[in-house]
């Protein structure tokens, strides 16, 4: 009645990095993540899709990649599609397919592998650090207590 329940997971799965946000460090995600803002650091995901206006400067590892923005790294992924208006300075390496539109600039190498699947599994991006993991065994609390707040000025 309300629509297709399927539809919404998939919604809620999908993130977005919009024009306003830049960003500086590693990224993970079991998900989808749209990127029209600017990232700085490798992206690990299940799809990544960098918008018109987004801009990774870092590797980039997905199953299913389409860049439609800039891009300046290495790509790693099994579908990999680069729009009209994309920019890839940086080595493509696919698996099973790569679409490149009239417009798309590359600079870098293009390589065909046999497989290249996404390194990602669920255990990977959200497990516990070993440190954690033993502080828990050990009796310690899950979230660590700071007697003294400290101010950011």
């Amino acid at each position: 009645m309300f629509g297709d329940k399927k539809k919404k997971i998939k919604d809620t799965e999908r993130s977005l990095i919009s024009e306003t946000v830049s960003i500086e460090g590693t990224i993970n995600s079991s998900g989808a993540i749209d990127i029209a803002g600017l990232i700085k650091g490798p992206v690990y995901s299940k799809e990544i899709i960098v918008r018109e206006t987004g801009s990774i400067t870092g590797s980039i590892e997905a199953d299913h990649i389409e860049i439609h923005g800039h891009m300046d790294g290495k790509i790693s992924g099994a579908d990999i599609v680069v729009g009209s208006t994309g920019t890839v300075k940086g080595d493509i390496e696919f698996g099973n397919n790569l679409k490149t539109e009239n417009g798309a600039d590359i600079d870098g190498y293009i390589k065909k592998t046999n497989s290249v699947k996404s390194k990602l599994s669920t255990d990977f991006l959200f497990s516990k650090s070993k440190e954690e993991k033993k502080s828990k065994e050990n009796g310690g609390s899950e979230t660590p207590i700071d007697k003294k707040p400290e101010a950011i000025v």
